[in-house]
């Protein structure tokens, strides 16, 4: 009986905060907003992202706003990705979970078509069962997208022998409506502060992450 991670692309195995920070600071501005720092950013950080704008405008963004903001922010971030690398230890955690004869797939909320290619650059695509990314408009939450990975992974992959490692809380909310577990990891976009709540595992290295998805494996076979 073997486990199944349900990796989180950015801000967990892609160490793209960065980018994700200037892309931001550039939708920020046709709104008027001022740039944050990265803690600024972590601490307040949220998704659904339209309740994130909310929350910095002091009222739900129109229908243009929202347009120029998403527009804005996918067209910096393509441009500010390419300096971005994988999280450190992250290519070897992966292998290291493949040998011990466990699964892994990668579903991300980055839109499907950008992500392949970039996923491939980095020689990634092998070691995952499943790629999904974004279909479909963006700015919603991750749950129905983890109940869809799942269920085209197929029988093999049982919700209940499944951690979903990422960075924010509603990675942890997705899992925890689909029947699986989830550990958090804090090198993203929620500071720990934010993430804790949510009641799952939190963790600084993707290394621990790696080990308690380890050990749920143990305590399933056990």
């Amino acid at each position: 009986m073997r486990t199944h991670i349900v990796w989180d692309w950015n801000g967990t195995l892609f160490h793209d905060m960065e980018a994700v920070l200037g892309a931001s600071n550039a939708a920020f501005a046709t709104i008027g907003v001022g740039p944050m720092t990265m803690q600024e950013y972590r601490e307040q950080y949220e998704v659904p992202i339209p309740r994130f704008y909310e929350r910095l405008l002091g009222r739900m963004p129109s229908e243009a706003e929202w347009l120029r903001l998403d527009t804005a922010f996918h067209d910096r971030y393509h441009e500010l990705r390419e300096a971005c690398g994988l999280t450190e230890g992250a290519r070897e955690l992966m292998d290291g979970w493949r040998a011990a004869g466990h699964s892994q797939s990668l579903l991300s909320m980055y839109e499907h078509d950008r992500l392949l290619p970039v996923v491939e650059g980095f020689g990634l695509t092998a070691q995952f069962l499943r790629v999904d990314g974004r279909s479909g408009p963006s700015g919603g939450q991750k749950a129905e997208h983890l109940v869809r990975h799942l269920a085209a992974l197929g029988d093999g992959v049982h919700p209940g022998r499944t951690v979903l490692i990422g960075d924010a809380a509603d990675d942890a909310r997705a899992a925890l409506s689909a029947g699986a577990y989830a550990v958090l990891y804090t090198g993203g976009s929620h500071t720990r502060e934010k993430l804790e709540p949510v009641g799952v595992p939190v963790v600084d290295t993707l290394a621990e992450a790696v080990e308690l998805a380890g050990r749920i494996a143990s305590r399933i076979v056990g």
